[in-house]
């Protein structure tokens, strides 16, 4: 736009030189009119090639506007997304009750005491985790005794034990152990602690054996 600008200048300044020496000769009106008629069509070319850079302009501007639009609407796509996207986690404590354990076999611990239940995935009747959805989950846990003797604990995944800790007690007071797991589970897929038979834990309102979980991200 600033060529055509600058064309205009020229020839404005180009008609006005000749305008000027035709002039100081006396020029006849013919040839005035000649020159101003050229003048005139020289502006319409000029302001009609302005007119259509104007209508390319604002057409790309148009384009652009489209293109925000449609950012827009998926970025709100993706906010709604994100909010409506599925929270678990839970936490949850043994017993108040003290000693759990030892029992002449191997049982599911029921962890009784709700800290936190986001989803309410974990079954506390049961003592059971079920997988709401499909996808990459977190567990770990705690466990502490206070007496002389063997402590553990199974991990399982539906019947497939993942993990087994074991400590001995072998000074009395107060000990603990922890682990941690991250699992693939199909939606349904079902996650419990289980106390291996002649093996005990302790807990109390201090939550010494905590069980807890969370899914990581949905698949």
């Amino acid at each position: 736009m600033c060529s055509y600008s600058a064309a205009l200048e020229l020839r404005l300044g180009s008609t006005e030189t000749q305008l000027e020496t035709h002039s100081a000769g006396n020029i006849d009106s013919p040839v005035l009119i000649v020159l101003i008629k050229s003048f005139i069509v020289f502006f319409f070319i000029v302001g009609s090639a302005l007119r259509l850079r104007l209508d390319v302009t604002e057409k790309h501007l148009e384009g652009l506007r489209a293109e925000i639009a449609e950012l827009e609407k998926q970025l709100e796509h993706l906010k709604k997304g994100n909010t409506d996207e599925l929270k678990v986690a839970f936490s949850v404590g043994l017993t108040d009750s003290g000693p759990v354990g030892p029992f002449d076999e191997e049982r599911t611990l029921i962890f009784s005491k709700t800290l936190t239940d986001v989803g309410h995935a974990y079954d506390r009747a049961a003592g059971v985790f079920t997988a709401p959805v499909r996808g990459v989950y977190f567990f770990s846990f705690t466990a502490a005794d206070y007496l002389k003797g063997y402590m553990g604990l199974y991990l399982y995944r539906n019947n497939q034990p993942i993990i087994f800790n074991l400590d001995l007690n072998d000074h009395g007071g107060y000990a603990s152990m922890s682990n941690g797991v991250a699992l693939k589970l199909e939606e349904g897929d079902r996650v419990r602690l289980s106390l291996p038979a002649s093996y005990r834990l302790y807990d109390d309102s201090r939550n010494f054996s905590v069980f807890s979980g969370f899914l990581l991200f949905a698949l």
